[in-house]
């Protein structure tokens, strides 16, 4: 089964796009895919936090974790989840919607260097 996680509009400019992991199916986390790709970013806060998001360890709902509180407008708790995303140890490839290859690390990397940067052209 494969996994569909969305990544923040930091990653590429300011357009989402989707990942995709091959997991087993017990292990397949509730990563609020369907409420990002839909724009409801409060619906994913809600979903990923009652499911205990901000205390996993997985890379990709820490990723996506982040994308929903930066989308709601929640900065700071972005930050904290992309920086969890970076120092979890779990790490796996996940596969981006072109067919392209990214390490989950290199992907949290990505999406916190994306806010960094996006926070700071805002405070200019």
């Amino acid at each position: 089964m494969s996994l569909s996680v969305l990544l923040t509009a930091a990653l590429l400019g300011q357009s989402a796009f989707s990942l995709a992991i091959d997991r087993p199916t017990a292990d397949v986390p509730e990563v609020a895919y369907r409420e990002l790709s839909e724009g409801n970013s409060q619906a994913a806060v809600r979903k990923l936090e009652a499911n205990g998001a901000a205390r996993s360890e997985d890379p990709a709902t820490l990723i996506n974790l982040g994308a929903a509180y930066a989308r709601a407008g929640q900065g700071d708790r972005a930050l904290a989840a992309y920086r969890a995303a970076v120092a979890t140890p779990e790490r796996y490839d996940l596969e981006l919607a072109d067919g392209t290859w990214m390490d989950s690390r290199q992907a949290a990397r990505a999406a916190l260097k994306g806010l960094t940067a996006s926070r700071t052209m805002a405070a200019r």
